[in-house]
C-alpha cells in the first residue's frame, strides 16, 4: 500500500435469513468494490436495539485499505454491496440482510446529508464496540478524543453481545439426543 493510503472502519450486521452468510457476502462484496480488508473481528450474536421483537443481529467490523476514493465514495460503493445483497429499504430499526456502515475513514471527519464521519452513533453501541475494540482497541475517535477501548469502557449500552459460535447450535442439538 502506498502512502495515500486510508485505514477505514466498516460495521456489518445481518438479522435476516443466512446471517453468517449475508455477512461474508458483505465482505466478499468489499473486496470486490476494490478494498483491501486487513482485519476482521470475530462475529457476535446481539441484541437488536431500538427494535420491537426484531430477530438478533449477527455484527462484526472490517478494517480496510483504501486509496484515492473520498468518504463519501466509499459509501456509495457500500450501499451497492447492500443493494446487491438485497437490502432496498434503508427505514431505521427494521430487519435487514446486510447493513454495511462506515464508523471512521482514518482520522477525518464529514458531515453532509449524504455521509457522516465518524458514525454519530458508534460510542453508544456495544454492537459497534466490542468488535472495533478488538481489532483497533488503541484507534482515537478523532471528535471525541478517545481511544475504542475507552469508548468500550465508557459505553451504557447494556444489551446483549455474545460472541458467535456456530457450532454451539449443533453441540447443544447433539446433546438432547
Amino acid at each position: 500500500m502506498n502512502s495515500e493510503t486510508t485505514t477505514a472502519y466498516i460495521g456489518l450486521g445481518s438479522n435476516l435469513g443466512d446471517r453468517a452468510g449475508n455477512l461474508l457476502l458483505g465482505v466478499r462484496g468489499l473486496m470486490e468494490a476494490s478494498f483491501f480488508v486487513n482485519k476482521l473481528s470475530a462475529i457476535y450474536e446481539t441484541e437488536p436495539v431500538g427494535f420491537d421483537e426484531a430477530p438478533y443481529f449477527l455484527n462484526m467490523v472490517a478494517e480496510i485499505k483504501v486509496a484515492g476514493i473520498s468518504p463519501s465514495q466509499v459509501m456509495a460503493r457500500m450501499l451497492r454491496i447492500e443493494y446487491l445483497l438485497e437490502r432496498n429499504d434503508k427505514t431505521l430499526k427494521r430487519p435487514r440482510t446486510i447493513d454495511l456502515d462506515l464508523l471512521f475513514y482514518g482520522s477525518q471527519t464529514v458531515d453532509t446529508p449524504f455521509i457522516t464521519v465518524p458514525h454519530p452513533r458508534l460510542h453508544l453501541r456495544n454492537f459497534v464496540l466490542t468488535p472495533m475494540n478488538e481489532i483497533a482497541p488503541d484507534f482515537l475517535h478523532p471528535l471525541l478524543k478517545k481511544s475504542v477501548r475507552e469508548l468500550n469502557d465508557l459505553c451504557s449500552d447494556n444489551s446483549t453481545i455474545t460472541r458467535w459460535n456456530p457450532n454451539l447450535k449443533a453441540e447443544m442439538q447433539a446433546m438432547e439426543y
